[in-house]
């Protein structure tokens, strides 16, 4: 095996992100149904001619590569289906259109940013998932948003703000729990020593978010009051609808698996469809019959396909507009496409190449995280995969931090500033894919409000760079 240069390494890199700008130039909100699948195809193609004929690695070695990256995503990918079927079912069956119903007349326009990222920091630190929070009251919070006024862009910012901030600080995150076991971290050592960066970083967010609340022009009462009163036409609205989410609140706390608590949820949305919401199920099923076949075809349908319900009000029309599983498939597709690249950039080298030359700017604690913050931002880009990156940012450099001093905290704490938050940014990641579709918000449009997620890695640098608790062992 001949090993890589850096110039063919970065030139790699470098061709993927100038293809992908240029897929989405030209095909904008279109990219994802297909464009910028056969883009990172074409990125993987070019880093396996590489691999094959520059490196000399067998195309059974780069076969395995892309398999075993392949084994890694499929929890996330069957994940994501359930992600899909959660949403329709919840949606059809009433419980995020009550959830709507009773934000309006509670959420205040001028707080709601703010009330936004709080709501999501609490859930998410309860249930140590972005993507749950995400797919469930972040669905809510959007048509909340809408209706009140805002841009799509900063709801989904605040959204996102909140839920990652949950992910990086709760004990049952997976990436939290990752972060601290690759870099043999104790979890609730790095739990606290995060405190120090993200605190000032949600700190910053909120105040950007009650900035924009407040230098805003008040939203048209009537409008929300009409939203609100068609809601009520169209769904049986009823506190008995809160029990779903609860319930599911409860599993979560439990720590049961994702994969078991995203089924259990969408099983009992559909039962309270039957029971809350016939005449929705009728119509979905498109059937003359209101019978028990009709209630359990339209269920059925909410979970896997294309619900379109007639409500009478446009903004309401699509908003509880629904895909379910089969919307999931394009991020999927994506997924994998990305994972073909960063196999082949693993197994030629090419990525240790890229991270090896951050490396070499490890001088100091400043130089140090700056070097561990930018090789996190790459393998984000490279790998799309937030578990992969933790794990390989980790292992590259835990032996660079004790040789020179620092305690894993340090790396732990400096890999989720730079991973975890800045994953879901990436609009061909496994996180970047599904917040967009889950949202109905492109990355780049929710991008530039995502305060919290872009000020982290730099208050990452700054609080090394002032010394603060950066400790040495002796």
């Amino acid at each position: 095996m001949r090993k890589p240069t850096v110039f063919l390494s970065f030139l790699t890199m470098a061709l993927l992100i100038c293809m992908l700008f240029f897929t989405i130039s030209i095909f904008k909100d279109e990219a994802l149904d297909g464009a910028m699948q056969i883009t990172l195809l074409a990125a993987a193609a070019i880093a396996s001619v590489i691999a094959v004929f520059y490196c000399r690695i067998t195309w059974k070695t780069l076969e395995r590569r892309v398999a075993q990256n392949m084994f890694d995503i499929a929890p996330a990918i069957i994940i994501l289906l359930l992600i899909g079927a959660l949403a329709g079912s919840w949606m059809i069956s009433g419980v995020i259109p009550t959830l709507i119903y009773y934000g309006l007349h509670i959420m205040h326009s001028n707080f709601f940013l703010i009330s936004t990222c709080v709501i999501c920091c609490i859930v998410s630190v309860i249930t140590g998932s972005s993507w749950t929070t995400i797919a469930t009251i972040g669905v809510a919070l959007i048509g909340i948003g809408q209706v009140q006024g805002f841009s799509t862009g900063w709801v989904a910012g605040a959204i996102i703000s909140g839920a990652y901030f949950g992910d990086k600080m709760s004990p049952l995150s997976d990436t939290t729990v990752l972060a601290s076991t690759v870099t043999d971290t104790p979890l609730f050592t790095h739990i606290r020593y995060m405190l120090y960066t993200t605190v000032p970083s949600i700190t910053i967010a909120l105040i950007v978010y009650g900035i924009a609340g407040f230098s805003r022009e008040l939203p048209d009462t009537d409008q929300i009051t009409s939203f609100a009163q068609a809601i009520k036409n169209n769904f049986n609205v009823t506190p008995w609808l809160m029990i779903v989410p609860a319930i599911t609140g409860v599993m979560i706390a439990k720590r049961f698996p994702p994969i078991v608590v995203l089924f259990a949820s969408s099983l009992m949305a559909c039962i309270f469809s039957i029971i809350f919401q016939p005449h929705l199920l009728q119509a979905i099923a498109e059937s003359a019959d209101a019978g028990a076949i009709a209630c359990a075809k339209g269920a059925l349908v909410s979970l896997f396909g294309n619900t379109q319900i007639e409500t009478g009000n446009e903004t309401l029309n699509d908003l509880v507009s629904t895909r379910g599983m089969g919307g999931m498939m394009s991020t999927i597709w994506l997924i994998i496409c990305a994972v073909c690249f960063g196999g082949a950039m693993s197994a030629s080298g090419m990525l240790s190449v890229v991270t090896g030359v951050f490396q070499l700017m490890m001088k100091g604690s400043v130089g140090t995280v700056a070097a561990t913050v930018a090789s996190g931002l790459t393998l984000n880009v490279c790998t799309a995969d937030q578990y992969i990156s933790i794990v390989l940012n980790g292992d590259m450099f835990k032996d660079i931090y004790k040789k020179n001093g620092y305690e894993n905290r340090l790396l732990s704490r400096t890999t989720e500033d730079s991973v975890t938050v800045t994953s879901v940014l990436i609009p061909w990641s496994s996180c970047g894919m599904t917040q967009a579709t889950v949202l109905g918000v492109a990355t780049l449009t929710y991008l530039p409000y995502c305060i919290f997620n872009i000020v982290s890695p730099f208050m990452s640098i700054l609080i090394a760079g002032i010394g603060y608790k950066i400790y040495r062992k002796s």
